[in-house]
């Protein structure tokens, strides 16, 4: 194809083959518009494969997309049972895999997307911008590089890949980069036996104060009471109040509930200490240990491992040539930003939304999904799907069917995050979970360590 295709004759690109980037390709061939999936890894569902012991929030009926799953349909596919809550394991194999092989060839694995722009425009150029197409450059893993001629790019590529560093300021802290070996930025599986003993026995800093951090508190007490010396340093920006756990059993949601009142057990029982106030500025080695050093040149103690779970933002290198309008603080897109505020809502307040809420200066670009949310963590995996439904159809030019809201959230619908509940009889049945015994576990959603989905990732929400 050349620059002079017409414009419907090109495919639509879609960012990441995760649950809402091949739940939009699945909306666009609904739609008779021909979507190209662009993976940047060797499978469907990447980034959930990573927290693949992890389990969701959501039960299976409140993940998966009725545009998706009548595709699946003729496949022969089995749907789970919807009152079963996955793993981030049985997400990927049971559905997003399944998915992505019903798409067939129009899913492109190991192709990594590193720019887009107009065709023959960079971002300052005005003239005839709208009539030309979208040249995508990728990078393929033999480090092939190809570009691709399209109509649109709908990015659902996450935000699982960019966590937040530790420094307070948003930057990495002074010596982070050199103390890469003692810093990681997920929850630890401390069911893999390498991991473990990383672990067991020593004294870690655990940095955050949402869920993320809270099941690596509870994580992190359990293993304590059977490997002796294993401590935490709980690390907090801010002082200890009566919400820092949440609410408890009051909760609304009591999987959130529960997780607080874990945490707030760790530290009780003495296998978590607090650091308040404590604004990293720096980290320094010594003798083989980690010190955490504040803004205010306070220091931690002496530590073996640092856990940064301070949240997750988007990847926006690839679309610097590209018109966006994004505000300032989340980095969301201006319209959609005060319907998600962390600070105003959680995510079973935002109103669910669509193609105008997501548009942009440049007509035919869409971020969907985690990434649409840029630093607010309140993402539902439901909300991503009305997000695609309602951008298909305004590219498919139905502008009725783009405004219209077809999605009704459940009341006790769960937040981004991730976190520990008590492990539902039906999710007993399917061996997942985090641990090789029976145990309660992880829940994650897509941006928050997650998840796009993470899903629920991905730290995401679900």
């Amino acid at each position: 194809m050349s620059e002079n295709t017409p414009a419907a004759a090109l495919p639509v690109a879609v960012v990441g083959a995760g649950p809402i980037g091949l739940a939009a390709a699945a909306h666009l061939i609904e739609r008779g518009i021909e979507p190209v999936v662009l993976e940047a890894g060797p499978s469907a569902g990447t980034a959930v494969r990573e927290w693949a012991h992890v389990r969701l929030f959501s039960p299976w009926a409140e993940v998966i997309d009725p545009a998706a799953e009548k595709l699946l349909a003729p496949t022969g596919w089995i749907r789970p049972d919807g009152t079963v809550y996955p793993s981030g394991g049985n997400w990927a194999t049971q559905y997003l895999q399944p998915l992505a092989d019903a798409l067939g060839d129009r899913v492109r694995y190991n192709t990594r997307v590193t720019g887009v722009a107009r065709a023959g425009r960079d971002r300052i150029v005005d003239s005839g911008r709208d009539e030309q197409p979208f040249t995508v450059h990728v990078e393929h893993a033999d480090g092939r590089e190809e570009r691709l001629l399209v109509r649109a790019v709908v990015d659902a590529s996450g935000t699982w890949s960019t966590p937040n560093p530790l420094g307070a300021n948003g930057l990495p802290a002074l010596g982070e980069r050199a103390a890469n070996g003692r810093i990681s930025y997920r929850i630890p599986d401390l069911a893999d036996p390498a991991v473990r003993e990383r672990f067991a026995g020593k004294r870690t800093a655990v940095v955050g104060t949402g869920a993320s951090a809270f099941t690596a508190l509870a994580h992190l007490a359990d293993l304590a009471k059977t490997e002796p010396g294993t401590h935490t340093v709980w690390v907090l920006r801010r002082g200890i109040t009566g919400s820092t756990y949440g609410g408890g059993e009051a909760d609304q949601l009591p999987a959130r509930g529960a997780l607080g009142l874990r945490a707030k057990k760790a530290v009780e029982d003495g296998h978590a200490s607090a650091l308040t106030g404590f604004r990293t500025a720096a980290v320094q080695t010594e003798g083989g240990k980690v010190v955490l050093v504040a803004e205010d040149g306070r220091r931690s103690e002496p530590v073996d491992q640092v856990v940064v779970l301070t949240g997750l933002r988007p990847d926006l290198s690839f679309l610097s040539e590209v018109r966006l309008g994004l505000d300032e603080r989340l980095q969301a897109p201006t319209a959609l930003a005060p319907l998600i505020d962390p600070n105003q809502h959680s995510c079973g307040t935002v109103y669910p939304h669509g193609a105008a809420e997501l548009a942009h200066p440049e007509e035919g670009v869409f971020l969907v999904g985690m990434k649409s949310y840029g630093r607010a963590p309140t993402f539902l995996a439901m909300t991503g799907y009305e997000q695609v439904r309602s951008v298909a159809a305004r590219l498919a030019g139905d502008a009725e069917a783009a405004a219209r809201v077809e999605l009704t959230l459940p009341e006790t619908g769960v937040c981004g995050g991730a976190g520990l509940f008590d492990e539902p009889a039906a999710a007993r049945s399917d061996g997942g979970g985090c641990c090789s015994v029976p145990a309660a576990p992880q829940l994650i959603a897509l941006g928050a360590p997650a998840t796009e989905s993470s899903s629920c990732s991905t730290s995401g929400g679900c």
